[in-house]
């Protein structure tokens, strides 16, 4: 007779396996969210569709419950589709045929399935009418005017209810013949008026703090420009490296702004947008690429029926709006994060080659730089032929993690977070 387990053990074993495979889920899913950003994110959306189809539900679409299939749809979209009458129809409804992506493996779909699984899981959590974060924000701001009037309301109702107190015993008292001095009106109450003197200064002093300290920082700041500038086209889709426009970055302080002639390189030659349309953020507002192209060209002066006549010399500036402003008093280098540092541009950007129109995500404060340089690891990848050399003056540092006194190196250890770094 075999012994069977306590109870106990068994249930034990349960949790342990479930908490096993949550976890494996868990890490499938943001091992998969990491892979969606870098190969998907570009042209796919899980919940609506973009240059491709939305995901969401993939796996009851066609044959793609079994993953080997769509991997090999993802590894050679070409010859599948040679074989295949669906993704033949997806040609022809989004008028173009998805990148291949040789480089993929049946692990990586896994895991980019269960990243769009959970995030369809998670939505369909939500309650109905659940607010974006945006209006979330709006709807703390308007309870705060709310709760701020019904303070306001009941200290009045404090107040009156005090003064009526005061008079009724002023008539009890007179009542009894006890002589008592006349109640003062509440609006000559030297108490009333110093409680309603320090409110308001409270209030105020809120409102005055809170302005200062938000003074300079434009998160979600979106201004209109002189041309519908897709980052998500050229930068997403297309995967146009962000140095070939903003090369300044490399080596210089600002970014800088390309030219038009940095444009008409490619527009040129591409003179029309095939693709489909994408929509105006926030509006219903169809963007017309081609249209938006050949305002380029009013700027270059460029004739695409007479290209050989253009005169790149006649060109002028787009002006276009500064997304992105620090204070006259802050120091900021482009070359020095972005060459020395190894910093992406998303970084402070957010995920720009997601974006059509790009607006400031981030803060920008002097406490969100602070708390960057406090958490950023240096590359200290250096060795007498290769690696960064930017770093290899510290050679303290260098010693010690090759000693293993120290596995890391921060902004802050190399001094970072010193004044004149970056106030004049």
């Amino acid at each position: 007779m075999i012994p069977c387990k306590p109870t106990a053990t068994k249930l034990t074993l349960f949790i342990l396996s479930l908490v096993v495979f949550t976890a494996f889920n868990k890490v499938s899913a943001q091992d998969g969210k990491a892979l969606f950003q870098a190969k998907c994110q570009s042209c796919h959306n899980i919940f609506k569709d973009l240059t491709g189809p939305a995901l969401m539900g993939l796996e009851e679409r066609h044959t793609w419950s079994d993953h080997k299939e769509l991997l090999a749809w993802i590894n050679n979209p070409g010859g599948y589709m040679a074989k295949d009458a669906y993704t033949t129809g997806l040609k022809a409804k989004f008028g173009s045929v998805m990148t291949g992506f040789p480089d993929v493996t049946l692990k990586d779909v896994d895991a980019i399935v269960s990243y769009i699984n959970s995030e369809v899981a998670n939505r369909n959590k939500q309650p109905q009418g659940e607010q974006t974060g945006e209006a979330v924000s709006k709807s703390s701001s308007q309870n705060a005017v709310i709760f701020g009037v019904i303070s306001l309301i009941l200290a009045i109702i404090a107040m009156v209810l005090m003064q009526v107190n005061s008079n009724l015993k002023k008539m009890s008292d007179d009542a009894e013949g006890i002589e008592r001095p006349e109640p003062v009106p509440f609006y000559r109450n030297k108490v009333y008026i110093a409680m309603i003197a320090i409110f308001f200064f409270i209030v105020g002093g809120y409102f005055v703090t809170k302005g200062a300290i938000g003074l300079q920082r434009q998160v979600n700041y979106e201004p209109k420009q002189p041309i519908y500038y897709s980052h998500k086209v050229h930068a997403g889709i297309n995967q146009i490296n962000c140095l070939y426009c903003h090369g300044n970055a490399w080596e210089s302080k600002s970014a800088a702004i390309p030219s038009v002639n940095v444009c008409m390189n490619c527009h040129k030659a591409i003179q029309s947008y095939e693709k489909v349309f994408f929509f105006k953020q926030k509006t219903a507002y169809e963007i017309n690429g081609t249209a938006e192209i050949q305002k380029l060209y009013k700027y270059a002066g460029f004739d695409p029926k007479n290209a050989a006549a253009w005169d790149p010399s006649k060109a002028k500036p787009i002006e276009w709006v500064k997304i992105h402003n620090l204070p006259d008093h802050v120091f900021f280098s482009h070359a020095q994060h972005v060459r020395a540092g190894n910093v992406q541009c998303q970084t402070c950007h957010g995920e720009i080659t997601a974006m059509d129109e790009v607006k400031q995500v981030s803060e920008l404060s002097m406490g969100w730089c602070v708390n960057c340089h406090r958490q950023t690891k240096v590359q200290f990848n250096y060795d007498s032929t290769k690696g960064n050399q930017f770093y290899s003056i510290y050679e303290k540092f260098h010693n010690d993690i090759k000693n293993g006194k120290m596995d890391s190196v921060t902004v802050k250890d190399i001094g970072g977070l010193e004044c004149q770094k970056c106030h004049y």
